[in-house]
């Protein structure tokens, strides 16, 4: 087979540690033997960020936006011991964290399933699929620590020198602040992602929040989604006999686990962090999660939702070959693989990203599997490392292309366009 041609190329950020390790290996041997890859790569790794003063970042998410598709390694968050273990001269926010603000989009979140590893949540019988708000809240706070007594207020001054102030605590003693802001644009942003992203799925639709104790933070995601619901969705979900609601998110994660699945759970940026994290370790594995950020320009970045594995690459340091599951980097090579093949019109390209996420599914179904999968199972496999797994999943890979038996209908999309 010769290599399958690109037209744009991806915008491809390299991170940190074991996945970093791992992305060059499964870049090597399930992308490069079969597609003429083009990228343009950017280091996302601690030590260039913190070289570059984080600019790196902001170009690689501008990069997105001209290009339309990117995707992206695991990266370090550092903190006050990462800072000391890589002597960084800064800690600048997450990467993530940075590329979500610029791109102002909406994380889809859906657990990657195989008949052989069965959810921890047995009423589970279709994926948990999150969409997490990608702008603001804890993210983007400013926060203080105060070390005496005194009185904390949030002040609003307006363009026109007016001025808004509300209390926020008498403080008795030291203690710490914190503010958070969004944007009604951004919401409202959010909420069209998910409405879409439902419709297009044909998934029914749940937002939940926290609006008996935020009556007025909360209260706004609440109002903007009923908002565009009512007057740009209603039609179109009764067409698709498929529900909007809204509940509390305390409810929302009672409702969850002991539903059946099959639904799209929209969550504010912290609540999605979180809830995404529980969803895919109760479908299996933290590494068996597919990963996408949509942007309103309909923008894609593909992701690991994962770490880095840090105590697997002290062992990768020491000599050892770890069984780190590469699952969620794979997917997300091949989905920016396949949204590129949509936006460009390549046939070929798509056949190829769907026949690679195929092929990895059946090496896990055939009883190849890393340790993290291999413990779900009864009776359990022996598992692989990380190395001896990609090479099952690259014989599978080779065989089905080989058989001429992965070729698949091209999805729509606009050659050379976003979204």
């Amino acid at each position: 087979m010769s290599k399958i041609s690109m037209g744009t190329p991806l915008v491809e950020m390299d991170g940190d540690e074991m996945t970093r390790v791992l992305w060059r290996l499964v870049k090597e041997r399930l992308v490069l033997p079969f597609v003429d890859l083009k990228t343009e790569y950017y280091d996302l790794g601690v030590k260039n960020r913190d070289e570059t003063g984080d600019a790196v970042t902001v170009d690689a998410a501008r990069a997105i936006l001209r290009h339309g598709v990117g995707v992206k390694c695991a990266t370090i968050t550092a903190n006050a011991a990462r800072k000391n273990e890589y002597a960084l001269k800064n800690i600048f926010p997450s990467p993530n964290a940075t590329i979500r603000a610029i791109l102002d989009g909406t994380v889809f979140r859906k657990p990657v399933t195989v008949s052989r590893i069965k959810p921890a949540i047995a009423t589970w019988k279709r994926p948990v699929v999150i969409g997490r708000h990608a702008y603001g809240d804890v993210y983007r706070n400013v926060e203080m620590q105060v070390d005496a007594p005194g009185r904390v207020e949030l002040v609003f001054t307006g363009a026109d020198g007016s001025e808004q102030r509300a209390l926020v605590a008498d403080m008795k003693g030291r203690g710490v602040v914190q503010a958070m802001h969004n944007y009604d644009d951004s919401i409202a942003g959010f909420a069209r992602s998910c409405f879409r992203y439902a419709l297009d799925e044909g998934l029914p639709l749940m937002f939940a929040a926290k609006d008996t104790i935020s009556q007025i933070y909360d209260a706004r995601f609440r109002d903007i989604f009923n908002s565009i619901y009512e007057t740009e969705y209603k039609n179109k979900f009764g067409e698709k006999n498929i529900d909007y609601s809204y509940t509390l998110i305390d409810d929302a994660v009672a409702r969850v686990v002991k539903s059946g699945g099959g639904f799209l759970w929209a969550c504010k940026n912290y609540d999605g962090d979180v809830m995404s994290d529980m969803v895919a370790s109760a479908a299996g594995s933290l590494a068996m999660m597919t990963s996408v950020l949509l942007s309103p320009e309909g923008c894609y970045e593909y992701e690991a939702a994962h770490g880095t594995v840090q105590k697997h690459f002290y062992r990768y340091q020491k000599g050892e070959k770890t069984s780190t599951n590469p699952v969620a980097l794979i997917f997300a090579w091949a989905g920016a693989l396949e949204k590129r093949a949509i936006l460009d019109g390549i046939k070929p390209l798509s056949d190829f990203a769907q026949t690679l996420q195929t092929a990895t599914l059946q090496t896990i179904e055939n009883g190849k599997m890393t340790g993290d999968l291999a413990a779900l199972c009864d009776p359990p496999p022996s598992p692989l490392n990380s190395w001896d797994f990609i090479n099952e999943v690259t014989g599978v890979l080779r065989s089905a292309i080989n058989r001429k038996d992965w070729k698949r209908p091209l999805p729509s999309g606009k050659p050379g366009e976003c979204g």
